[in-house]
């Protein structure tokens, strides 16, 4: 799956490939590869690849704007402040998604979760499964997007218990 591979880029030059990676994408990457972030990558896939066919008619792949929202998917699920130890999106205390992009996925969620059922049933059991864990504190230095991160000098001077 293109998605997979962030090392790769479509963009305007078209030869595809990205220079060397640093070492946050790299680490970022390595992320997808653990086994409970990987099944959440596919999870969406599949969700986005069921709409888009039923309700934008795509045949194969991806229309250009589910595409640009797995995309978006990716690099959030790659950044996730969690790692492996993710909630999902609904319990999880750091809301990383803009607002627009946050109700496409849950348009996206509405229309095939209860298909899931039926064409990916192992995805959709484990994503309920995963749905009912308890969300793991907030990790130390994460924030919202557009919250500022607390100063190295606040960290130092808050009281330790």
């Amino acid at each position: 799956m293109a998605a997979l591979d962030l090392a790769q880029s479509a963009g305007p030059g078209g030869s595809g490939t990205m220079p060397a990676m640093g070492k946050h994408a790299e680490e970022r990457r390595a992320r997808l590869a653990t086994p409970r972030l990987a099944r959440e990558l596919k999870t969406i896939e599949v969700m986005l690849r069921i709409g888009c066919r039923d309700r934008h008619g795509t045949a194969v792949g991806l229309c250009e704007d589910c595409a640009a929202l797995s995309d978006y998917a990716v690099r959030r699920l790659a950044g996730c402040p969690y790692g492996a130890e993710k909630p999902t999106c609904a319990n999880c205390q750091i809301h990383c998604y803009g607002p627009r992009e946050r109700e496409q996925v849950r348009e996206m969620m509405r229309y095939a979760g209860p298909r899931m059922m039926l064409r990916h049933p192992y995805l959709a059991l484990m994503h309920v499964i995963d749905g009912r864990r308890p969300a793991p504190p907030k990790p130390r230095g994460a924030s919202r997007p557009g919250e500022p991160k607390p100063a190295a000098s606040a960290l130092l001077s808050t009281p330790k218990r």
